[in-house]
């Protein structure tokens, strides 16, 4: 198998975690950390913290934070480039499925 089949997958999605928060953000608007959290298998608050952080830092998710009512609320989008990121991520595994699928269908 080519290695570039593999030099287009993006590193910030190598993590189920960070697989899974960013395809919650590409079907939903907004997702608040609890329902994050109870969608990805009730993790633990650090565990998913931290990778939310690597996301925002590299500008693929978009942090808010506001009041309802009376309690703090922290919401997440996915950003331009974190959408465009991540559909780059996703034909790149739909090229090395292809690619695999092709593969074993020649032997």
């Amino acid at each position: 198998m080519p290695k570039d089949l593999i030099s287009n997958l993006d590193k910030a999605f190598n993590h189920k975690i960070r697989l899974g928060i960013m395809s919650l953000l590409m079907v939903n608007d907004w997702v608040d950390f609890n329902t994050m959290k109870h969608n990805l298998g009730d993790l633990n608050d650090g565990t998913l913290a931290s990778h939310i952080r690597g996301l925002e830092k590299i500008n693929y998710l978009e942090v808010r934070k506001q009041f309802i009512g009376r309690k703090p609320n922290t919401s997440y989008r996915a950003t331009k480039l974190g959408t465009q990121a991540f559909e780059n991520h996703l034909d790149a595994l739909e090229a090395l499925l292809n690619r695999s699928k092709g593969d074993g269908e020649e032997d």
